[in-house]
């Protein structure tokens, strides 16, 4: 049976919503990626500075691509929506966590003090950009390869940690680099810092090369473990291929150059490449070999429904989007100078009293900040959490088992 009209409109739309994550959150996860090379305390420091110049201002909003998309693939495809989510339950448990830490350590590090405190968050930060990109790609590769089945009984680990699924999640992380590096290459330029541009200018290249071979070593796995996507892809998706190939020449030669718009367009271009393949490839199924987009599309009122809510959603918040990012762009977003140094004075000469002498400062009332407190309870409370978290995975898991039994 082939799927009605709205059925087809809510898939692409499902579709835009992954472009747009792997756009906007892709770069954001990215700048995580390259805070974690960026070495230690004195090298890292400008690099890290630029990353935090491009992220601080939108890292909240580029996620809520992903809200879309899930609401989306659960509304208008429920039964796909619930094989996914059982049968994939443990690599889509460990992103979800690693969105949150990630969130966490990127908020709290820039409100630290202490050297060591920093340290911490900005660890926490850096492993989970690296963290979620990968599982999210075992979880499309393992969608991709057909390892899911319609009606699944617990997590299914063969799905996505076959040789396919490992790859893809591989790909993921090194395109997440790769389009945050050419972001921050346009940014450095837009910011007039020559040096930055080079520093990032160098590493996309080396993501690019990195992304490229991972993504034919990948269509070389998808040849034998894809059966019913390969020969697709080099038919109705090879346009959607090509596009994306081009797309990704041109912006390792725009790299070089000083046009950042035509940058960033060149880079989403490879992006939505991909996805737009994969979308026409797979057609028309939602999981391959199992559940069909006909099969697995939601009544007609509720995709309708949906369609109307999404609607009023674009009213209300895509032009808060784009004033967001315009902002952004053109720096009406950064944090008012600060009011002029006054020249110092000296101190007061120091001031005996019964318990002692104390300096001028101390005897005139100046106070000093307390101290950032000992990181030790914020380990403790991040490890309470994560553990809680493994826990009641692992209860899924054995109650789970025990009912296959």
């Amino acid at each position: 049976m082939n799927p009605s009209g709205t059925t087809i409109a809510v898939a692409v739309l499902l579709l835009v919503t992954i472009a747009g994550y792997a756009l906007f959150a892709g770069a954001d996860l990215g700048g995580g990626i390259w805070d974690l090379l960026a070495g230690g305390d004195k090298r890292g420091a400008a690099p890290r500075e630029e990353i935090d110049l491009s992220v601080t201002p939108v890292w909240e909003g580029n996620h809520v691509w992903i809200i879309f998309g899930l609401v989306v693939f659960w509304t208008g495809f429920p039964s796909a929506f619930s094989a996914v989510m059982i049968a994939l339950f443990v690599p889509l448990a460990v992103s979800l966590l690693g969105i949150v830490l990630r969130g966490v350590g990127f908020a709290f590090r820039h409100e630290a003090e202490r050297l060591s405190t920093k340290r911490l968050y900005g660890a926490i930060f850096a492993a989970s950009s690296l963290v979620t990109p990968f599982f999210l790609g075992t979880v499309v590769g393992a969608v991709v390869t057909g390892a899911v089945p319609a009606n699944p009984t617990g997590n299914i680990l063969s799905a996505w940690t076959s040789p396919t699924a490992i790859v893809t999640g591989l790909l993921f992380v090194a395109t997440c680099a790769y389009i945050s590096g050419v972001y921050l290459v346009a940014d450095a330029d837009r910011r007039g810092r020559p040096d930055m541009a080079r520093y990032f200018r160098r590493r996309s290249v080396a993501a690019g090369v990195v992304a490229g071979i991972l993504a034919a070593i990948d269509l070389v796995l998808l040849r034998e473990t894809a059966p019913y996507l390969w020969p697709r892809l080099l038919g109705p998706a090879l346009p959607a291929v090509v596009v994306s190939v081009m797309g990704g020449i041109a912006a390792l030669v725009l790299l070089h150059g000083n046009r950042p718009h035509l940058l960033r367009g060149a880079a989403a271009l490879a992006v939505v490449g991909v996805v737009a393949g994969w979308g026409v490839a797979q057609y028309p199924w939602v999981l391959p070999g199992a559940v069909t987009l006909a099969e697995s599309s939601a009544p007609e009122p509720a995709q309708v429904a949906l369609f109307v809510a999404l609607g009023l959603a674009v009213l209300l918040v895509l032009p808060a989007f784009v004033w967001l990012y315009w902002l952004h762009q053109h720096e009406r977003l950064l944090e008012s100078e600060p009011a002029p140094v006054p020249p110092p004075v000296p101190p007061p000469p120091a001031v005996a009293t019964a318990k002692g002498t104390y300096s001028g400062n101390a005897a005139a009332g100046v106070i000093r900040p307390a101290p950032d407190p000992h990181p030790v309870l914020e380990t403790a409370v991040i490890g309470l959490i994560v553990g809680r978290v493994v826990r009641d995975l692992m209860r899924q898991l054995v109650h789970r088992r025990n009912r296959r039994v």
